[in-house]
C-alpha cells in the first residue's frame, strides 16, 4: 500500500470524529521549533579562552565527531534541518559569537560578531534567538551573577545581557522575525541560605537595569527562565518560578519554562493553560529530565504529548513560543538533533488529530466514560500514517530512513573532524 493510500485511509477514521487532516497539515508547517545550537558541540562555544562548563551544566559521554568550528556546527545544523520537516529556528549562545582570533568579553559583545550568523540564517531562510550565557566564566566561578553580593561583577553581567539583547534586536531586524532573547542564570546556593529575600531583591535590580535599555521589541522579545535547583544550587535558586512569573506579569516580559527545572512530580504541561490566562505568551524549552534536570533528548513520551495537546487544544500555537534544550555527547549529535526536533513536530500533529473540541464537550456534559474511552482509544488510531505522507510531502525521510543520511554524514563529514 502506498503512503498515499494508508494517508487516505487514516484521513478517513480522523474525519469521522470531525478532524480536517489536511488543514492540520497545513497549520503544522508553519509552526516553527527553535532548536538550539549547543547539542552540536557539548555547549563547548567558541570563545579564545574556553572554560569548563559551570552552573550545574554537564554534558555526559565521549561520541566521536563533534563540531569543533562554527562552520562544523552550522554544517551539523544543515543536516539535521533536512531529515525534519517543516521551516525552523536557531537558538544561540553568546559564547558562539565569531570575533576572528580577538579576545572580546562577554559583556562587550557586538552584533558584529554574529553576522556569519545571520549570514547563513539568511540563506537558509531561518529565524534565530539567543541566550546571554552567564555560566562557565571566571566571573560565574561562585555560582552567582545577576544577585551578586559584589556590584563589579553585578555589573558585568548586567552589561553582558544589555549586549545580548541588543544583538537579539538585531537578529530581529535583519531577518524579518523577532529574535526570542531569554535570560538563564545560575544564581543560588547549595546549603540553606540565611537570607533569601536579598539576593532576590539584587536580581530584581539587575532585571530592571538591563530591560531598561533601548531595544526594539518589535525585533526583540524579551523572556526570563526559571529553574527549582541545579547541581551546586540544591538548596535554593533565586531566579525561581514565583519570582520570575511575578516579574514578568508587572513587567510584561514573557515567562519561559523549561520542562527540566521543576520538580519531578510537576507538569509544565499543567501550567501552561493557567498561565496563558494572564500573559498573552509563554516560551517553551522542552527537554526530557530523568531523576534531575539531565536535558536527555526528547522522546514522544506522555508529558511531551500532553505539552502539545495543551498548546493546540486551547488554540495557543500563535502564543506559545516553543523551543527545545538537550544535549547529549553518547550518541551522534545530528542525529540527537532530529530525533528530538522530529518528536516535537510529531506530538503536536498528535494533538492535532486528536477531536479536542469534542472531548471538552465530553467533559462538559460530565461524561467521563466516553472521554476517557476515546483518548485512550486514539493512542492507537492510524496517526503514524499521517506522519509518513507529511514528511514525504515535506521532502524528508519517511520512518527511521533519516538513519542512512545520518549514517553516511557521519562516515563522510563528522569522523574525519
Amino acid at each position: 500500500m502506498s503512503l498515499k493510500e494508508s494517508y487516505e485511509i487514516a484521513k478517513t477514521a480522523y474525519e469521522k470524529w470531525g478532524v480536517n487532516v489536511d488543514d492540520a497539515l497545513e497549520i503544522l508547517k508553519k509552526v516553527p521549533i527553535s532548536i538550539h545550537c549547543w547539542q552540536g558541540d557539548d555547549i563547548s562555544g567558541f570563545e579564545i579562552d574556553q572554560h569548563e562548563l559551570s552552573g550545574g551544566i554537564d554534558v555526559t559521554g565521549n561520541y566521536p565527531g563533534k563540531a569543533t568550528t562554527p562552520e562544523e556546527l552550522r554544517s551539523d545544523l544543515e543536516k539535521a534541518l533536512s531529515l525534519i520537516p517543516g521551516k525552523h529556528r536557531v537558538n544561540l549562545h553568546a559564547i558562539y559569537a565569531e570575533t576572528n582570533g580577538e579576545k572580546v568579553e562577554r559583556d562587550k559583545l557586538e552584533p558584529k560578531h554574529f553576522e556569519n550568523w545571520v549570514k547563513w540564517a539568511k540563506e537558509n531562510k531561518l529565524g534565530l534567538d539567543f541566550n546571554p550565557t552567564l555560566f562557565s566564566h571566571e566571573k560565574a566561578a561562585d555560582g552567582l551573577t545577576l544577585s551578586h553580593p559584589d556590584e563589579e561583577i553585578r555589573e558585568f553581567w548586567i552589561n553582558h545581557c544589555i549586549a545580548s539583547r541588543k544583538i537579539g534586536e538585531y537578529f530581529g531586524r535583519e531577518l524579518g522575525t523577532p529574535c526570542l532573547t531569554n535570560i538563564w542564570i545560575p544564581d543560588g546556593y547549595k546549603d540553606v541560605p540565611s537570607d533569601r529575600l536579598t539576593p532576590r531583591k539584587r536580581l530584581k535590580e539587575s532585571l530592571d537595569q538591563i530591560f531598561a535599555a533601548d531595544v526594539n521589541e518589535s525585533h526583540n522579545i524579551d523572556a526570563i527562565e526559571s529553574k527549582l535547583f541545579g547541581i551546586g544550587s540544591e538548596s535554593y535558586v533565586v531566579g525561581s518560578h514565583e519570582f520570575y512569573l511575578g516579574y514578568a506579569l508587572r513587567n510584561n516580559k514573557l515567562c519561559l519554562l523549561d520542562t527540566g527545572h521543576f520538580h519531578p512530580t510537576e507538569t509544565v504541561s499543567n501550567k501552561i493553560s493557567a498561565m496563558l490566562l494572564y500573559s498573552d505568551k509563554l516560551a517553551l524549552h522542552v527537554s526530557r529530565p530523568v531523576r534531575w534536570d539531565s536535558d536527555h533528548v526528547v522522546t514522544l513520551d506522555d508529558e511531551l504529548r500532553e505539552l502539545a495537546l495543551e498548546i493546540v487544544r486551547n488554540d495557543a500555537l500563535d502564543q506559545v513560543m516553543i523551543g527545545l534544550d538537550f544535549f547529549d555527547a553518547s550518541i551522534n549529535r545530528v542525529a540527537a538533533w532530529t530525533i528530538g526536533t522530529r518528536n516535537m513536530i510529531k506530538a503536536l500533529l498528535y494533538a492535532m488529530l486528536t477531536p479536542n473540541d469534542y472531548l471538552k464537550q465530553l467533559q462538559e456534559d460530565g461524561n467521563f466514560t466516553e472521554r476517557l474511552a476515546l483518548i485512550e482509544e486514539f493512542k492507537t488510531y492510524p496517526f503514524g500514517a499521517v506522519w509518513d505522507y507529511y514528511c514525504d510531502k515535506m521532502g524528508v525521510p519517511v520512518k527511521e530512513t533519516w538513519l542512512d543520511a545520518i549514517k553516511s554524514y557521519e562516515e563522510d563529514v563528522m569522523l574525519n573532524r
